[in-house]
């Protein structure tokens, strides 16, 4: 897989947007769009999006716009979602139950072979066709399987041990539910923090100042404006 190490974080996290809807337009049988078709279905500008694309090469022709399909498949590629990196999940209480049970690891990217808990009513339970095991078996579960990815849907206080165990077994990508940050104790990481309140608490933000998509949009494209007339 080609490496893209100087394209912005801000750009990537916009990657997965642009596959999930030109998905749908392939599966919705849509077969070409223009950049602008684009920016008024996603409320991106569409000098954003040919600028983000460009990142990783032309995709598309001035006049004429992107194949649907093509695009889908040269940014799943570009994201990787063809790896297949072997995950575990520990913790299989509510929050671990539902990812294990509705994403679709293997559409992105990952393939999900173990769940562990320390709970002796969750340990022997099936949950997404993965029976729950011991987390006292971890050691030697990862040292034949040799995971690459941890999903962690265990509580803040139990991380920073468990987190050094699954280090020291190899594990250095996490995706963390946490509110324990381990790339700051193991910097040599790649961690995606998810944080629901984060995201809660800026949608409160949002109706508390009343800012709509179409307000984001005029104040984005104003910017550009005087951008430009600099």
């Amino acid at each position: 897989m080609l490496r893209h190490e100087n394209v912005s974080m801000s750009v990537v996290r916009r990657l997965p947007r642009y596959y999930r809807f030109l998905n749908h337009l392939k599966e919705s049988g849509v077969t070409r769009i223009s950049s602008t078709e684009l920016s008024q279905k996603l409320g991106l500008t569409a000098s954003q999006i040919r600028q983000d694309l460009n990142c990783f090469g032309g995709f598309g022709q001035q006049g004429y716009g992107y194949i649907v399909s093509q695009l889908c498949d040269e940014i799943g590629k570009i994201l990787g979602l063809q790896s297949g990196y072997k995950t575990i999940l520990l913790g299989a209480g509510n929050l671990g139950m539902a990812i294990a049970n509705h994403m679709a690891f293997e559409a992105d990217g990952f393939r999900l072979i173990g769940i562990f808990d320390n709970s002796p009513q969750k340990i022997g339970m099936t949950i997404g066709g993965l029976q729950v095991q011991d987390v006292n078996d971890l050691e030697k579960f990862c040292k034949k399987e040799k995971p690459v990815m941890a999903v962690l849907c265990v509580p803040r206080s139990a991380v920073e041990e468990l987190g050094k165990v699954l280090y020291q077994l190899g594990i250095r990508n996490f995706w963390n539910f946490s509110h324990y940050d381990i790339s700051l104790e193991y910097p040599d990481t790649i961690v995606e923090n998810v944080h629901l309140n984060d995201s809660l608490m800026t949608l409160c933000y949002r109706i508390c100042n009343g800012r709509t998509k179409k307000q984001e949009m005029e104040q984005k494209q104003k910017n550009q404006t005087e951008l430009s007339a600099d």
